[in-house]
């Protein structure tokens, strides 16, 4: 029952990564953790493997489509893959504890630059030169980043890339799977020298996401896109907030619930009765 469970989870994984081109790590840690019961570190590693290949397949449409720009797509993900690497040797050595409040951090920053929404960057403002240093160090952070925690992928190099690249929204997703699937790779290879992994789960797992990305990229154009990102973008929030208050000491717990709740109410009230709001505006940037 157990591995059926984890199996249906990992098939919505792809659905994920395929309807929103991000998402897939925030989902598959905690089903790793909580469902397979695997340690943190376990079950980041085999995150990384699974949204890799993942991210490989699914990029394969979108470079039929013309929307990969391979230039600044591996510039991206070389950089990435320098941080990812280190991240994944340095996070073998992290207590589980500490890697699990890190990753629920991410979690919870990934909700709130969902709800802010992706900025679309006008052909007038697109850079006719690639900035190579800012694209490097961004490249380079949120590969750390990602091979730390397993986390921060998609949701942080499809801006990056908008705004550092000057590409247009669906180029910057078909350009951001390629960087995904390298510093995936590269955070991956990092972890494997101190992680044992469960290949007959993990292979099983990643063909499911697989499926499940294929059947997402179908969607896709038949699900309004800002509608289902503000959703995951909550549901992305509550798991955050419920792995934080698993790892946080006990006495902890209630303070932390009550923080998250006010911040939610203070932020609910906010959006609904103030005129100048910056959240609304935030929400309804284009």
């Amino acid at each position: 029952m157990t591995l059926t469970l984890v199996l249906a989870l990992a098939l919505l994984v792809g659905v994920s990564l395929g309807l929103l081109g991000g998402g897939g790590s925030i989902l598959t840690v905690p089903l790793l953790v909580y469902v397979a019961g695997m340690d943190a570190k376990e079950a980041i590693a085999t995150s990384l493997f699974v949204v890799g290949v993942t991210s490989a397949v699914g990029m394969i449409n979108h470079a039929h489509g013309g929307r990969v720009r391979w230039r600044t797509g591996i510039l991206f993900g070389a950089a990435g893959m320098a941080g990812a690497y280190t991240g994944g040797l340095v996070g073998g050595h992290i207590p589980d504890v500490v890697l699990l409040i890190a990753f629920a951090v991410m979690m919870i920053v990934t909700a709130a630059a969902m709800l802010r929404g992706r900025k679309n960057v006008g052909p007038d403002r697109a850079h006719q030169q690639l900035p190579v240093g800012r694209v490097l160090l961004d490249g380079a952070a949120v590969g750390l980043a990602t091979g730390l925690v397993g986390a921060g992928g998609g949701f942080l190099v499809v801006p990056a890339l908008a705004l550092l690249g000057g590409l247009p929204m669906p180029v910057a997703i078909g350009t951001s799977l390629l960087v995904i699937a390298m510093k995936s790779a590269a955070g991956f290879a990092g972890y494997l020298s101190s992680v044992q992994i469960d290949w007959t789960l993990t292979l099983a797992v990643t063909g499911f996401a697989v499926v499940g990305s294929f059947a997402g990229a179908r969607l896709a154009g038949r699900v309004p896109a800002h509608v289902l990102s503000r959703l995951f973008a909550w549901f992305v929030l509550a798991m955050g907030t419920f792995v934080l208050v698993q790892q946080a000491p006990a006495h902890m717990a209630v303070p932390i619930l009550a923080a998250v709740a006010s911040l939610g109410a203070g932020a609910g009230v906010c959006y609904g009765f103030v005129a100048r709001c910056p959240l609304r505006r935030a929400v309804h940037r284009a």
